[in-house]
């Protein structure tokens, strides 16, 4: 999948980032794979408490930013 792809509003699964840097993350993408695997984390085994704990690094290295721009999730209101 391209960066275009993910520009174009395709979230990209967890298993499909796995090979990809999280510095090539979109913030849609940190954002809501840390809220799942933070809502999952009672179920978390080794391997995936430490990949969370990578994506909130990320997120923190990004100064905790939110969405913004093409990054945006689509709002209901």
């Amino acid at each position: 999948m391209t960066n275009e792809a993910t520009k174009s509003g395709i979230m990209r699964r967890i298993d499909e980032l796995n090979d990809v840097q999280m510095t090539k993350w979109t913030s849609e993408e940190l954002h809501y794979h840390q809220r799942v695997m933070s809502d999952l984390s009672p179920w978390l085994n080794a391997q995936g408490t430490a990949m969370l704990g990578q994506i909130i690094h990320e997120i923190e290295h990004r100064g905790g930013e939110r969405f913004r721009g093409e990054d945006a999730p689509a709002t209901n209101t």
